[in-house]
């Protein structure tokens, strides 16, 4: 049975109980700390997302939202919130489409661990990249608006909006490739063979480095929340994996959805693989690809395998990430066991670009 991802990750359900709160302290202390906020506050947890706990906080005034660490055990360096509120406060203050940040906190004794409130968005989410429900017209409209936006987001000039040490900017993919090698290690619960392989194959087959630029790390449609009655983005969200990088790398994650695996279950990732893209109006990778490089100057294709090998590898070990914690006991999401089957049909992929990149 084909999951539905749109009612399955649409809106917000109660917390869930090893993510509840002190909601009375919450409050008292957004009190304090912003000037408009007032009571009674109701917190709800949204359905959608896997990594960082995110919550809508209403109160008859205004409604915002909540990301915070989850509790528990956590990999070295992951759910950085702090850095998901630096980069969106520099963002929005070039106008770029962000949420507005509010405020952060560290004190884990508010809400248990650090989080960040950000201005709700009101708008729509498409969970699949088909965009069931749309037009035509209206999806080659958002993907020209997705694609205008990443490559505006990829000629920012870091040092500019006092972002130069977001990241180590050289070696990006080098560096990746390690970190998610060792994460996967990390969280690894069985061996398989193709993951294996792009471990050894991968460090010695990096492309040439681009332009240090600002990379979201999981820019995808339903990363972002669309205007009701327009095919415009309002605001993109979860950037907890942003850097400093290579934007070749961003833009070449951004087009797995192109390729990526089909799956009925929870456990898919969405996909545009089957779909007759010309009757939904939905531009082919080729052609979206000429559209980035028409804007950016930048140019993915010579090394295209190598950074699509790359990025199925980097989101296997992400997944990976998220059975560890299913593991032990800090998964947030509702369908994070299910994230397993996902992992093998995800490194397969990863291989057969490796090979189209020459690998044995």
């Amino acid at each position: 049975m084909n999951l539905d991802r749109q009612a399955a990750f649409s809106g917000t359900k109660e917390v869930a109980e090893a993510l509840r709160f002190d909601a009375a302290r919450l409050e008292s202390y957004l009190l304090k700390q912003v000037p408009e906020f007032s009571g009674p506050l109701d917190v709800k947890q949204f359905k959608g997302g896997q990594s960082n706990p995110t919550y809508l906080l209403r109160t008859p005034a205004r409604s915002y939202v909540l990301r915070r660490k989850p509790p528990g055990k956590l990999l070295p360096s992951a759910h950085a919130v702090e850095r998901e509120y630096r980069v969106t406060r520099a963002l929005y203050a070039q106008g770029f489409p962000v949420a507005e940040p509010v405020l952060l906190c560290e004190d884990v004794n508010v809400a248990g661990t650090p989080f960040y409130l950000m201005a709700f968005v009101e708008g729509r989410v498409f969970w699949e990249p088909q965009m069931a429900g749309s037009n035509a017209a209206e999806r080659a409209a958002v993907y020209d608006d997705m694609n205008a936006t990443l490559a505006r987001l990829h000629s920012f000039d870091p040092a500019k909006m006092g972002l130069s040490d977001f990241g180590k900017s050289e070696n990006y993919v080098a560096r990746q490739v390690e970190r998610w090698s060792k994460q996967y290690r990390a969280s690894q619960t069985e061996t398989i063979e193709e993951m294996e392989r792009l471990i050894a194959w991968l460090p010695a087959h990096i492309p040439p480095a681009g332009p240090a630029r600002l990379v979201h790390g999981d820019y995808r449609l339903d990363n972002m929340i669309l205007a009701n009655d327009a095919p415009k983005i309002l605001a993109v969200l979860d950037w907890e994996l942003s850097t400093l990088g290579d934007p070749l790398a961003d833009f070449s994650y951004h087009l797995m959805a192109w390729h990526m695996p089909h799956s009925e279950s929870a456990a898919g990732t969405a996909t545009l693989t089957g779909h007759d893209l010309a009757a939904l109006g939905i531009p082919s990778a080729a052609n979206y690809v000429d559209a980035y490089v028409a804007r950016t100057g930048l140019d993915p294709r010579p090394h295209l395998p190598v950074y699509l090998a790359y990025n199925f590898f980097r989101i296997a070990a992400i997944l990976q990430g998220i059975i560890g914690r299913v593991r032990d006991g800090t998964a947030t999401g509702e369908f994070a066991p299910a994230k397993a089957e996902m992992i093998r049909p995800l490194a397969a992929k990863a291989w057969e670009f490796a090979k189209v990149a020459g690998a044995r």
